[in-house]
Order: structure tokens, then sequence, then C-alpha cells
């Protein structure tokens, strides 16, 4: 499967907390913290629901 860098690019404060948690469940929390992550459905989902926080390549 494929890999995806996903880095937050923009911070979570002010946010609700369902988008705070999705970013704690990708691994990050600060930003320009970057992850590396197998392109899963959860994954793509995860990513789709914080993209406005988000880089991704």
């Amino acid at each position: 499967m494929a890999k995806v860098k996903i880095t937050q690019v923009r911070s979570t404060i002010d946010r609700p907390i369902d988008q705070k948690r999705t970013i704690k469940a990708l691994g990050l929390g600060k930003i320009n913290r970057t992850v590396e992550h197998e392109l899963t459905p959860q994954i793509k989902g995860m990513i789709e629901k914080v993209k406005h926080l988000l880089s991704v390549e």
C-alpha cells in the first residue's frame, strides 16, 4: 500500500473536540510535525476530516 506523509500546518486552537482528537489519532499535535502512514481507507477519512489543518504528500 502507498505511504503518505502528513504535516500539521495549522493550530487546533478554537477547533471542535472531534477535530482535535482526529489530529491526535494521526500522531500529530504540534505545528510542523510530520508523520508517515499507510494510506488506508481509515487514514484517508481522518485526513479528509481535518484537511484544512494539514499538508499531505
